[in-house]
């Protein structure tokens, strides 16, 4: 007694893998960049409300402008005094616009590229 199908659970030796696998992986990639996309809007998206809540004078003793200030220092920390303006507002714009610009810049890049794997 010769069984040439396989144990059950399995596919049958000579049938192709599901069609599916593809689109499955496709679609794992395209998380991936949603969520790296997200992380970088985000990231961006407070360092420029660091910049319009400095430019527009907020109180900093604020505990939202407090947690506001935190979180873009913490995300700007490689960029701060790049720049060395006698104006204050230009300082902050460049210091902490340039890592928003690089963080959307290189987050769009990377979702663009899983996008095409």
């Amino acid at each position: 007694m010769s069984n040439p199908d396989p144990a059950s659970g399995y596919p049958a030796y000579n049938q192709p893998s599901p069609p599916d696998h593809f689109a499955r992986r496709q679609a794992a990639g395209r998380r991936t960049a949603l969520t790296v996309c997200t992380i970088a809007d985000t990231s961006a998206g407070l360092l420029v409300l660091w910049i319009l809540l400095f430019l527009l004078d907020a109180n900093q003793a604020n505990v939202f402008v407090e947690f506001v200030q935190g979180t873009a220092e913490w995300l700007a920390w490689w960029s701060q005094d790049i720049f060395t303006m006698d104006t204050e507002g230009l300082r902050v714009i460049l210091n902490y616009g340039l890592p928003a610009v690089m963080y959307l810049l290189i987050g769009h890049g990377i979702a663009a590229r899983l996008n095409r794997a």
